[in-house]
């Protein structure tokens, strides 16, 4: 078995937010598929999209056109804590070496009611880097990643329904 070295990656996927975004969900740093397809939650196994299409009452999103549509008309904005690591493969474990990003543009642009993270390693790191600069809080939600097998989708949507009280006017 090949063993996966850990090298520096740099974040490249733009934060999705616009003036309507009212909740903000941070991941920790892009999957290796993610990273392939550009966008946010890339892997077909990561339970992400299908949460939140069965919170809202909305089909899931298909297409990254169809995704950042999505969460643009549900007054969903998202990013990820960190903007470069050290990272083996796509292992939150192996991260090392963190740089943040900077959530300043996001928090100036949209009236953000609430902010998620989606997993341990995100909300640790949040709590680390972000929270002290924004003097925020954030609600730490169970992963939707495929690696969290422990958390069956009917458990994650439940949990995840929080969200849905940050959205209403």
């Amino acid at each position: 078995m090949k063993k996966e070295t850990k090298t520096r990656q740099v974040h490249t996927i733009a934060p999705l937010y616009n003036e309507a975004s009212r909740i903000l969900i941070l991941g920790s740093f892009p999957s290796v598929k993610s990273r392939e397809t550009g966008f946010f939650y890339g892997h077909p196994q990561n339970r992400f999209w299908k949460v939140l299409a069965r919170i809202t009452g909305a089909p899931a999103p298909v297409s990254v056109e169809e995704k950042k549509a999505f969460l643009l008309s549900h007054g969903i904005a998202v990013w990820d804590v960190i903007a470069s690591c050290t990272i083996q493969g796509s292992s939150d474990a192996s991260i090392r070496d963190v740089e943040p990003n900077d959530l300043t543009p996001i928090l100036e642009t949209a009236r953000i009611r609430g902010i998620f993270t989606n997993g341990g390693t995100s909300d640790r790191l949040y709590r680390k880097y972000q929270e002290p600069a924004v003097g925020r809080p954030a609600v730490r939600l169970p992963s939707t990643s495929p690696a969290n097998a422990a958390c069956s989708f009917e458990q994650l949507c439940e949990q995840w329904k929080i969200c849905l009280s940050f959205l209403k006017d």
